[in-house]
């Protein structure tokens, strides 16, 4: 697993008045600065530091989200009527409830 596969986003914070970098496998890491690129370096080598404390102290390191097995399935509940209206429209459609409801996250 390397460290650089983990999922980094910069957003301006208008908060803060400054960019935020975040990683989705380390919701409670974040760094603040004035010049994006420096605020993603600058949390790249705080993550690294705390996958090496982790690693150093036996404590389970985040596998990163570019690294994990996706099936393409997952199970959605939702109202029974909602269930039937979308039968009902993608029979309409004459495609399968599958392809409308991947169509309607898609879009």
């Amino acid at each position: 697993m390397s460290d650089d596969h983990y999922t980094y986003r910069v957003t301006w914070s208008p908060e803060d008045g400054e960019y935020v970098a975040t990683v989705a496998e380390f919701g409670s890491l974040s760094w603040l600065d004035t010049d994006p690129t420096a605020a993603l370096s600058k949390l790249r080598s705080l993550v690294a530091d705390v996958v090496a404390d982790l690693r150093a102290s036996g404590d389970p390191v985040p596998e990163p989200l570019a690294d994990r097995h996706y099936s393409g399935e997952f199970r959605l509940r939702i109202p029974p009527s909602l269930h039937r209206a979308l039968a009902i429209e993608a029979a309409e459609q004459g495609i399968s409830l599958n392809r409308l409801v991947s169509a309607k996250v898609a879009g």
